[in-house]
């Protein structure tokens, strides 16, 4: 483990990454990478350059994507894979992970988050703020589950899908690929089909 983290994105969902990393305490120095040349200093961590300057970095730093964005997330971590770049796991102190949970390279893991045991958490998510995800889930990669959604046992969300804050998804549910599910919106079926769902119980719109 290289003894430097380099984070992409000094704004918010970035500031977040780097608080769990400073709470963490595992890097000896972190700072910022962001296209915004205005923003020097982020959580009183310095911005040493932009996106386009991590590839000078990587034999020093490990670096990891504070992008809340799915899509651009998935685009930028993917390119970093292909070039051998390390990407850690960014897990707050506070979060609960059960036995026998997996996560993915590039995840990060918010504070309160309940992930209980025998789950799958792909690269590139995002566990959000006092989220919940129970036994035998498999949350596959760049999904982001948001603030305060709670996940039933045996639930499978598709790549680059986003459920949205205060989610309730119910016991052994499917939901596909490219899915986005709007706040408050309760699961009851499974969703095979890419769109926006919002609702209770859920409707595609």
């Amino acid at each position: 483990m290289k003894n430097k983290l380099l984070i992409i994105g000094a704004n918010g969902h970035g500031k977040v990454v780097a608080d769990i990393a400073l709470k963490m305490d595992k890097w000896q120095n972190i700072a910022f990478l962001d296209d915004d040349e205005s923003i020097k200093l982020s959580m009183g961590l310095e911005v040493i350059g932009t996106s386009d300057d991590v590839f000078t970095h990587l034999d020093e730093y490990e670096i990891f994507v504070g992008i809340g964005n799915n899509a651009t997330r998935h685009k930028i971590q993917e390119k970093l894979e292909s070039v051998g770049a390390s990407l850690p796991i960014l897990v707050h102190p506070s979060a609960v992970i059960g036995s026998q949970v997996d996560i993915g390279i590039g995840t990060a893991i918010m504070a309160g988050a309940i992930i209980n045991c025998c789950t799958q958490i792909g690269k590139g998510c995002i566990v959000n703020t006092g989220s919940t995800i129970d036994h035998d889930n498999n949350i596959e990669d760049f999904v982001h589950i948001s603030p305060g959604a709670h996940l039933a046992g045996t639930v499978k969300v598709g790549k680059g899908s986003w459920v949205g804050i205060g989610c309730v998804v119910s016991n052994n549910i499917n939901i596909g690929n490219g899915c986005q599910l709007g706040a408050g919106s309760v699961v009851v079926k499974d969703i095979s089909e890419p769109g926006v769902y919002v609702g209770v119980p859920v409707r595609r719109v």
